[in-house]
């Protein structure tokens, strides 16, 4: 599991190359915000399969795995347990630094369990 904080204006989608950049993987999944030519490519590049929803406004089109995207949910369970420790989910912490902390330990907790 990687993750990286960002400013709360910033869009997701920029970050999603550098994490997962020399992970292995097979699949990768991501919502429709995630629909970028040069996200598609850093995932073939890795020779992993992108199931990402189109975005409703390019022209070019790509197939999607109905039945791999409906296995997205376990990440969304994901963040629903992390936001059950409160002090991820009000966000306490007044640095990025010990607000990082606080979810790497809630995330070995996760794991642990």
């Amino acid at each position: 599991m990687r993750f990286t904080l960002t400013a709360g204006q910033r869009g997701d989608a920029p970050q999603a190359a550098a994490l997962i950049e020399g992970l292995p993987a097979e699949v990768v999944m991501a919502d429709t915000a995630y629909d970028a030519d040069h996200l598609r490519q850093a995932i073939a590049a890795k020779g992993a399969l992108a199931v990402i929803p189109n975005n409703p406004s390019p022209a070019l089109k790509y197939p999607l795995d109905k039945h791999l995207y409906a296995q997205r949910h376990l990440v969304e369970c994901c963040f629903s347990k992390l936001k059950q420790f409160r002090r991820v989910a009000t966000r306490f912490e007044k640095t990025a630094r010990n607000y990082q902390a606080v979810i790497t330990l809630a995330a070995i907790v996760l794991w642990l369990r």
